[in-house]
């Protein structure tokens, strides 16, 4: 096989189980090529990703995934999953009017920085057209209205379940998502915003940044829950400012920090780097 194996596991702690899932992949003509762990001490849960080469003729991946789950799984009580590292998650973008993020996506997708694919775009305005067509990707326009949203949700999901759709990607989709979408994709919906929430909510929260003066501004994403804006955090940063920023200058450097993290957000996501667990997330390296 010219691609390794990620295995993802969470399960309670408790001793040897580093031991005893090395030893089984060895065992089965497994050559490790990366570990990484970590402990919660408070909840005394266990996480690992782990990934493999297979050295051996003959390998099945889901043979090995019923021993892994006889042997090991039910013994532990695990939560895992396991995959190719060539095996590409199909996203979906959904956007509406802003095409920072949906440009910086589609330039990492077209030089091969992202290991997706990436079926069709959604937006509730045609504005963002054009650029759905310059990178030749399908582009749904699906208007949402208060009295046409469920409606409108309907769509998007006969679409989203038609390509078979692993993951969501919202570039400044300006749409309350609802529960119905949420619940088929739970921690499947990547969101970006600016990190001036609570303190500097509303349509203009750089306007409002300025006006106190801020010295710092930066952008969180999330995965998304019923919730707003409260999901578990994927990536993060910020970007010091001074008086000398104009409104202008504090919504370019605001977009700059939107773009990079939500795509280092959907890179870590579509490497299988991220596992959630009581709202919160493990990031692996």
């Amino acid at each position: 096989m010219n691609s390794s194996i990620i295995l993802l596991i969470y399960c309670k702690d408790s001793r040897n189980i580093i031991a005893k899932v090395t030893n089984f992949i060895s065992d089965n003509s497994g050559n490790i090529t990366y570990l990484d762990q970590h402990v919660d001490k408070d909840q005394n849960i266990f996480f690992m990703r782990l990934e493999f080469e297979i050295t051996g003729d003959n390998f099945s991946i889901d043979e090995f995934k019923l021993k892994f789950e006889s042997d090991l799984s039910e013994k532990f009580d695990m939560n895992w999953s396991m995959a190719t590292s060539q095996d590409r998650l199909k996203m979906a973008i959904f956007v509406s009017k802003y095409d920072h993020c949906l440009y910086d996506l589609l330039a990492r997708y077209r030089s091969n920085e992202l290991n997706v694919e990436i079926p069709f775009i959604v937006s509730n305005h045609p504005d963002l057209k054009l650029i759905s067509d310059n990178f030749e990707i399908p582009f749904y326009h699906i208007p949402v209205a208060k009295e046409t949203k469920a409606q409108a949700e309907e769509k998007q999901l006969e679409l989203l379940q038609e390509h078979n759709i692993d993951f969501v990607v919202l570039a400044r989709y300006m749409q309350i998502v609802t529960p119905k979408l949420i619940d088929r994709f739970a921690n499947k919906i990547i969101n970006i915003h600016h990190s001036f929430l609570p303190a500097f909510v509303g349509a203009k929260p750089y306007h409002s940044a300025f006006k106190r003066g801020v010295k710092i501004i930066g952008a969180t994403s999330h995965y998304i829950t019923e919730d707003l804006d409260a999901g578990p955090i994927i990536a993060q940063d910020v970007s010091p400012v001074s008086h000398t920023y104009s409104i202008k200058d504090l919504i370019a450097k605001g977009r700059d920090l939107e773009k990079i993290v939500l795509s280092n957000a959907v890179k870590l996501h579509s490497d299988r780097k991220v596992m959630v667990y009581n709202n919160k997330t493990v990031i692996f390296s």
